[in-house]
């Protein structure tokens, strides 16, 4: 039997409705994005890099979805809610429609190489040993949460790391400040975090959460 390399094997991959793929699906996905191979009939194959993959969620209760393993959830960098555009977007949506395909306009704006480069860049940015220890803490103190049943695990505290320094390099630098690491708390930690029962009922959030510990938490000063 001749292999024929499926969608995975890409360096951008869509996963639309991640939520309703069954767990033979989700597992395969996982491999993918853990290990940077798939498996098939016992031979594994290596995915291009880099190797970045986008997906969606339908709300939970919707027919045929489920929750997501927490530990599929754990290798998510980010997770970002875009919510309703505004009026003159909208609008600008559907005037950009009327008669054309927007997919044709559509266009490369960053190649393999150089993607591969800013990476490598990004890896380099400095970050001082005192927001290690900042970073950390802000983990820790999810672990301690009396509202939340489940903290965020080490791979938070790396992928915190990873985004601060991201936005450390997008604002010209090539250290990180407090400031890269709180603005990016939220988007990298939230869907990391189980509430404990019933504190949705009490209007307790995640988001609420983590803003608390950012000003529970002292950030240093870097000089």
């Amino acid at each position: 039997m001749d292999y024929t390399a499926g969608a995975v094997i890409c360096n951008l991959f869509l996963a639309d409705e991640l939520n309703r793929a069954n767990s033979r699906t989700q597992s395969a996905l996982l491999e993918a994005m853990e290990e940077g191979q798939v498996t098939v009939d016992g031979i594994t194959y290596p995915i291009p890099q880099p190797f970045i993959v986008i997906a969606t969620q339908n709300p939970v209760g919707a027919a045929g979805t489920q929750l997501l393993p927490d530990s599929q959830m754990d290798r998510f960098m980010v997770r970002l809610s875009l919510g309703y555009p505004q009026h003159k977007d909208e609008l600008s949506l559907l005037q950009r429609k009327q008669g054309a395909n927007m997919l044709d306009s559509v266009h490369s704006v960053v190649t393999r190489e150089v993607l591969e480069l800013m990476c490598k860049e990004v890896d380099r940015v400095h970050v001082a040993p005192a927001l290690l220890d900042y970073i950390v803490t802000l983990i820790e103190k999810t672990r301690n949460h009396p509202d939340l049943l489940l903290g965020a695990s080490p791979r938070a505290s790396i992928a915190l790391t990873s985004m601060s320094k991201a936005m450390a390099y997008l604002q010209g630098r090539d250290y990180i400040i407090p400031k890269d690491i709180t603005a990016v708390f939220a988007d990298t930690i939230s869907h990391r975090l189980i509430l404990r029962p019933g504190a949705e009922n009490e209007n307790i959030t995640t988001s609420g959460i983590l803003d608390g510990i950012l000003r529970s938490v002292y950030a240093p000063r870097i000089v």
